[in-house]
């Protein structure tokens, strides 16, 4: 079969209630199409939130994720329906980097090397298969690892964003969490985007009752009086064009990398967290078609890899599959790939608008304190959850004391000086503990151990 063929079922409409489409079938295109929009409109919020937390252009990203979801989905074969949105695994690493003297395209460097190492490891994983990659990374370190990357961004939150308009930002958090519990299906899938938009509208509103607000501004790093939301660069901003322009620290939008080790070392852990992710995400698409989408692990690991290394290489930001996807595709039971290249399209394209890019640069301080609030927490239980999934048992001494150091050095922004040069904190310092911790004592581990009460052997969880 060409992997440009869908096969048209259900006479291209709209299949019955419980009646699945596969990745390599399609309805018509124009709900083929529709269906492209929905995913857009899934993946749209964290997309371009991300870029701006990390100081990186949100046009750019949008362009970015829309190329390299097409090199995703030729990557997969056209087997894998998935969309690459910005990862939100570095944006801890990123802040570290920036408060260490880094400047974008230290950051974009650093993270192009992740990338090419999660390429390798995808390489590694299609050719010898899954199993070195459990026995290095079981849950218990994998849950770790992750906890502290999301937990790491605490400050970042308190100090930076929230002290912008502490109410906005309360609110703004309340209808997020909100809309993710209580909306149904879709809409609780976009919670993002509706508290955003939400976000946006009341601090519209709270410059028309209350005026200016005085409150820190990162970008004077002072306070100031300001108008919670200034349209005025959207207005100058043009409808079509290649994104352009210097970011916040003056770094050109579209920049080639720079390279320092200390950096590199501080996004590493990420390529973790991006493992986990990619392989979470294959199993779930796997569990939902039927599909045995095993042989394509490690294509999709090394797919995300290539296009977070591409992307990094012009000044845009890394990339993952994205649960917001797996939601539409969970709620529709649409599996088509066709979809995604739509998706991807139209992702293009308002990477091409200015005027969009202008709008979201625009989000007002407090609205982004809201955001980041809840999906920084997000991030940090998303380790708890890998926990709770895979029955790590804290029981087990090897489990909590070979990982508790690592996750405090890394939540804690613990130091280690080798000179005035070189130094490793924070997540790398942190990641590195937690792996060499665990297994420093997880040999002493039998298969089995005996209860206490009738002799008979249990197996550990890791």
């Amino acid at each position: 079969m060409s992997m440009f063929k869908w096969d048209v079922v259900h006479d291209g409409r709209t299949p019955p209630p419980g009646e699945a489409v596969g990745p390599r079938e399609r309805l018509s295109w124009g709900r083929t199409a529709g269906l492209g929009a929905q995913h857009v409109v899934a993946m749209f919020g964290a997309t371009f939130v991300f870029p701006v937390v990390m100081g990186l252009d949100p046009n750019l990203a949008i362009l970015f994720s829309g190329i390299c979801t097409i090199m995703f989905l030729l990557i997969t074969n056209n087997m894998v329906p998935s969309y690459l949105g910005t990862s939100a695994s570095f944006v801890a690493a990123v802040a570290a980097i920036r408060s260490q003297g880094g400047d974008s395209a230290d950051v974009t460097g650093a993270i192009l090397v992740a990338g090419l190492v999660l390429a390798v490891v995808g390489v590694a994983v299609h050719f010898a298969g899954t199993s070195f990659l459990h026995k290095l990374l079981p849950p218990a370190v994998t849950g770790a690892v992750v906890m502290l990357i999301g937990f790491n961004l605490a400050p970042v939150v308190a100090g930076v964003y929230w002290p912008q308009d502490q109410w906005i930002a309360l609110l703004t958090a309340g209808v997020m969490v909100a809309a993710a519990v209580l909306l149904p299906g879709f809409w609780g899938r976009i919670a993002v985007l509706l508290a955003l938009i939400f976000g946006y509208v009341v601090s519209w509103l709270a410059d028309v009752v209350f005026g200016p607000i005085t409150s820190f501004v990162p970008a004077a790093g002072e306070e100031v009086a300001h108008d919670r939301v200034s349209w005025a660069a959207v207005e100058a901003a043009d409808w079509v064009g290649f994104p352009s322009g210097d970011l916040a620290d003056g770094v050109s939008v579209v920049h080639g990398p720079s390279f320092s080790l200390t950096f590199i070392l501080l996004v590493l852990p990420g390529v973790i967290a991006l493992i986990a992710e990619n392989t979470g995400h294959v199993k779930a698409v796997a569990e939902m078609t039927g599909d045995d989408l095993d042989p394509y692990m490690g294509r999709a690991i090394g797919a995300d890899g290539l296009a977070t290394a591409f992307a990094s290489a012009f000044g845009g930001s890394p990339t993952t599959t994205y649960a917001e996807n797996i939601g539409v595709m969970s709620a529709t039971r649409i599996y088509s790939t066709a979809a995604y290249y739509f998706a991807a399209l139209v992702a293009i394209l308002l990477g091409l608008c200015p005027k969009f890019g202008a709008i979201v640069n625009a989000i007002p301080g407090g609205v982004l304190g809201g955001i980041t609030v809840v999906l920084y927490g997000m991030i940090g239980l998303v380790g708890a959850k890998i926990w709770v999934e895979n029955r790590v048992d804290f029981g087990d001494p090897i489990n909590i004391v070979g990982l508790a150091a690592g996750i405090i050095i890394g939540v804690g922004n613990v130091t280690l000086v080798f000179s005035d040069d070189f130094q490793l904190g924070g997540i790398a310092l942190g990641t590195i503990v937690v792996i060499v911790f665990y297994h420093l004592v997880a040999w002493k581990r039998p298969g089995t151990r005996r209860t206490d009460e009738g002799g008979e052997e249990v197996t550990r969880a890791l």
